[in-house]
């Protein structure tokens, strides 16, 4: 598992010229209605176990939740009990990307 910041993240959402991640948001949806990253796709924590088929396992995937614990704790659960191959966390997390990058997006 990689780990990348959140101005790395949005210098590559912006690059044209790379293919995107899978932006996967593993925090709970009462937390996802309060702030996310446009074009995440919402599977909380607890759901990934029964819901890693509905992910593509050669996707480059970017874990995301508040502050980067639970989303490092879900790339590792991937990586080495799915064996899922490009899996990145976001470190910081969505507090992380609302203070450095986007301030539009609520931090709570």
């Amino acid at each position: 598992m990689q780990n990348l910041t959140a101005p790395d993240l949005a210098a590559w959402l912006a690059d044209e010229s790379r293919p995107s991640p899978v932006l996967l948001d593993v925090r709970e949806p009462w937390e996802v209605q309060t702030a996310h990253i446009a074009g995440s796709v919402s599977i909380p924590m607890r759901d990934i176990p029964a819901r890693s088929e509905e992910l593509d396992d050669d996707a480059t995937i970017v874990c995301v939740c508040h502050h980067g614990a639970r989303s490092a704790s879900v790339a590792m659960f991937l990586e080495t009990q799915r064996g899922f191959k490009n899996m990145i966390n976001l470190q910081g997390g969505i507090d992380a990307w609302s203070r450095q990058v986007d301030p539009s997006v609520p931090t709570y």
